[in-house]
Formats: structure tokens, sequence, C-alpha cells
């Protein structure tokens, strides 16, 4: 697909200019940027740079992280200043730098092989086409329902593994004067968790290939996700645009509500909390068959790094570093994360039942990595569960991906 506007700005100033990394200094050392994009991480990523560079006492590696990392990023690629490596999100913005050509290609680097295939072609099918592997998935991340284990068993209730018996699970927590969710849509992003996990299970395997081939619309192939989404706000607590993402975790861990749609990187602020509840976890199910239902996972932070970095083998050292598995093992303790790497698994009791998923294969990515950041999705989601209205909401949604695709064509 032919890029336009600053992409190609990208390409032809990457090309003249090359990447900005710093020469070795007076001090000997060979200086590597490693940009990232988590201010919750950054904390982690010092103790293991502390390793790092222990280890290699040659190389100075300097973290950098900024507010609204993805548009900082956008500007200096634009200005042809590549940071060396670089932890990001592996969503449409990654996507979309892939595909110029600004990362290195990792196809047929060894590390790249102990990934589990489903994240590597998470990744792949949001680059460049197949063509190359620009990024190694290091961390994951999943949309699940965490529920209270104390109220399910005061109420004699099983995890569903269904739709209908979801709701039904609902109604008996509502019979039993509990809430049984709670919605935290003053902040338009948690909307973006039942709709990923809804949306992944019903639209079909190839949906996107085919809504980019002209084939299918969100108005033809969303309805169920958009109509499953407001029947889920039948079942939440009072003034669901009121509260944010910190009121629902709160009121999680205060045992306000015995459901929380959120995904698994809540479960460590409530905790913070109550330090003694009991929490569960299971998949949203998204469909009467539970064959269908899987678990729905992205590529919280995928690395990678310019292919004109001048530093190459340093900055390939440090990669290989932060994918060692004792490297995996502690940033995913630290940060509630799921491994990409194979053979192991989170060890968080209340993400445990989550492990069958992982060994199946039964994973599906995150449909919002796959629209354009043009397209504002978290505001049209929020502004659609106020009115409640599907069929405009569809309707917008096809128009404003179809402008997208008019720009890019």
């Amino acid at each position: 697909m032919k890029r336009l506007g600053w992409w190609v700005t990208i390409m032809a100033v990457v090309l003249t200019v090359g990447c900005a990394s710093e020469d070795e200094t007076a001090d000997g050392k060979v200086h590597l940027e490693f940009f990232q994009n988590k201010p919750e991480a950054v904390g982690t990523y010092n103790e293991l740079i502390k390793r790092f560079e222990k280890e290699h006492p040659h190389i100075d590696v300097e973290q950098n992280h900024v507010p609204d990392a993805e548009t900082v990023l956008r500007t200096r690629l634009v200005k042809g200043d590549v940071p060396d490596v670089m932890g990001i999100n592996g969503n449409n913005t990654y996507g979309d730098i892939a595909e110029v050509g600004v990362f290195y290609n990792f196809s047929g680097y060894p590390v790249t092989k102990k990934v589990l295939p489903t994240y590597r072609e998470v990744l792949n099918e949001l680059g460049r086409s197949g063509k190359e592997t620009n990024g190694v998935p290091f961390a994951a991340n999943a949309n699940v329902v965490l529920y209270n284990k104390e109220t399910f068993a005061e109420l004699g209730l099983e995890v569903p593994k269904t739709w209908d018996e979801l709701i039904e699970v609902a109604e008996t927590i509502e019979e039993a004067g509990e809430t049984p969710f709670y919605f935290a849509y003053k902040d338009a992003w948690t909307a973006m968790v039942p709709f990923n996990s809804l949306a992944a299970n019903i639209q079909g395997d190839r949906f996107f290939d085919q809504r980019k081939r002209g084939e299918a619309t969100f108005t033809q192939e969303y309805r169920p996700v958009a109509e499953k989404m407001l029947t889920l706000l039948e079942y939440s607590q009072p003034d669901p645009f009121g509260r944010g993402y910190n009121d629902g975790n709160l009121a999680f861990a205060n045992g306000d509500t015995a459901m929380l749609i959120q995904g698994s990187w809540a479960i460590s602020a409530i905790r913070k909390a109550n330090p003694e509840i009991k929490i569960g976890s299971f998949p949203l199910p998204s469909t009467n068959d539970p064959d269908k239902n899987r678990l729905v996972s992205g590529v919280d932070t995928v690395l990678t790094m310019s292919k004109e970095t001048e530093h190459q083998e340093e900055s390939l050292a440090f990669i290989r570093f932060l994918m060692k598995g004792e490297n995996v093992q502690y940033y995913m303790k630290e940060q509630n994360t799921f491994p990409t790497v194979k053979g192991m698994y989170q060890q968080e009791p209340s993400l445990a039942s989550l492990r069958p998923y992982f060994e199946e294969q039964r994973i599906e990515g995150f449909p919002e990595h796959q629209f354009s950041p043009a397209i504002p999705l978290q505001r049209l989601i929020q502004g659609f569960l106020v009115d409640g209205n599907p069929a405009g909401f569809l309707k917008k949604l096809d128009e404003e991906w179809n402008k997208v695709e008019a720009r890019q064509s």
C-alpha cells in the first residue's frame, strides 16, 4: 500500500540523514538510546539496564521515556532522529513505521525463534506484509474479566464459558443486590477492553483483510459487537460515564462490584488498594460456542531498532539481553504482563486460569491495533455507548475507515 504525508517524509529524511546515534565519547563507551513508551515500566527498565551494563561495561544505555511517546517518536522520525533501540506498542503506529522501512530486519534472527508464533504473526500482519520481521515481541497483555472469588463462592457461581452464561451470572449477582460490572467510561480508552474482546471473537479471522479490499464493512459485521457492548452496560453501576479507570480499580478492590472487564495490567493497582482480595480471571466469553472464545492478547511491547544505527552490534546485544529468560520473567513479574517466549508462563495466581489459552495458542490479537491513529476510535465508541445507536456508530466507523483508505490509495 502506498503511504502518503509524513510517512513519505520519513523515508526521504531517514535515507538522507540516517540515524542520529552518537559515536563513542571521551569515556570510551558506546552510548545507546533506549526509547520506550511505558511510564510504569521506567523503574523496571532501569534495573534491567543496570544488569546489562554490568555485563557490558563498554556500553552505556540511556533510557528515554516521554509523555505521549508515539507522537514524539513520529516527530523525531520526520527529522531523521531515530533512536537506537525502541520498546513500543505493537499497534498500527508500529506497523506504519515498519511499512516504510525504518526498522531493522530481524528475519532469521535467532531470538525471534523463541517467540510464540501467534505474536510473530500479529506483528507481521501490521508490518511489511510478511516480507520482513521488524520487531521482537517482548511482552504481551490480555483483556480479561477480573472477578471476586469470594463473591462468586458466596453466590455459588461458576466461571461462565459462553455469552449466555455470562449474562446469567450477571443477573444472579444483580438479584443478590450486588453490582455485576463496574465500567469506567469517563476514560474513553477503557471501553476498548470489551470492544476488543468482543470484536476479536465475533468478526471472523480475515475480517480486516476483507475490509481493506472493500469486501466487508463494520455495518455488516460489527452489529453483534455493538449490541453486546450495550447489553453489558445494562448490568453496570450507576453513572458509568462519570467514573474513570482508577475509580474502577478501587471499586473492585473494595468489593463494590463482582466483576471488572479490564486488562491484566489492572491487577497491580487493585492489589495495592486491597492486598487481601481474592482475584480470579477469565476471557470475556463473546459467543455461545466455547471453542470459538479466544483470549484477546496483544504485543504490549515490541523491541526493535533503527536499521541505520551506528551501533548495530551493541543494539542487538541489548535486545538479546532483554529476551533472556530470567529478564523476561523479571519484567513479567514486575509489570503483570505475559511472556511471548515459548514455554514461559505468567505465575500470578489470579491469571493462572489463562495458561491453557497460551499452551493451546487460543489467542487473538487486538482489533484496535488494525485501526489507523487517524480514526478517533476511542471517542467514537464512547459516544456510541452514551447515545446507544449501533447503526449510527457503525456507519461513522465505516466512513472514518474509508477516509483513511482514500488518503492512502
